[in-house]
C-alpha cells in the first residue's frame, strides 16, 4: 500500500518524528507492505513506545494523503545492531527494492528467524 508516489515523503515524515523525540536515524526503506528503519532508540522510552511514536502519526499522514484503508500491522519486529554491522545493516536497507524482487517480505522474516535461532508462531506473525 506504500506508494512509490508517497515513499520519500514518508520517510521524511517518520524521520521528523522520530527526530522529536531525540531519535537518530540511519537508514528508513518504506517497501510497499513494510517497513525498515535503522535508527537509535532514545533511553528514556521503550521499544514498543518508539514502534507506536512511528506507527501511530504516520498512520495518520498516509491516509491524508489519499490511501484511506491503510493501516499498520498490529505486530513488528525490532532487532538490537552492533556499531560493527551499522554499515552491514544501511546497505541491506538501501537494497530493498531489489532484495524483493527475489525475496518476499514473509521468507525474509522466515530466513532472519532460522538463521538467528529465532522461535516462532507464525499464528502470531502475520495480519
Amino acid at each position: 500500500m506504500i506508494t512509490d508516489a508517497i515513499r520519500k515523503d514518508l520517510h521524511s515524515y517518520i524521520i521528523g518524528t522520530l527526530s522529536k523525540i531525540g531519535s537518530y536515524v540511519n537508514e528508513i526503506y518504506a517497501n510497499p507492505d513494510h517497513i525498515h528503519v535503522l535508527c537509535t532508540l532514545p533511553r528514556t522510552i521503550t521499544i514498543a513506545e518508539l514502534i507506536s511514536k512511528i506507527k501511530t502519526p504516520s498512520s495518520r499522514w498516509i491516509k491524508k494523503q489519499g490511501i484511506i484503508n491503510f493501516s499498520w500491522q498490529g505486530v513488528y519486529g525490532a532487532f538490537s545492531v552492533s556499531s560493527s554491522k551499522v554499515k552491514v545493516v544501511e546497505m541491506y536497507i538501501k537494497n530493498q527494492p531489489q532484495h524483493h524482487k527475489k525475496t518476499s517480505f514473509k521468507d525474509e522474516l522466515r530466513n532472519f528467524f532460522d538463521e538467528y535461532n529465532i522461535d516462532f508462531d507464525e499464528r502470531y506473525i502475520w495480519d
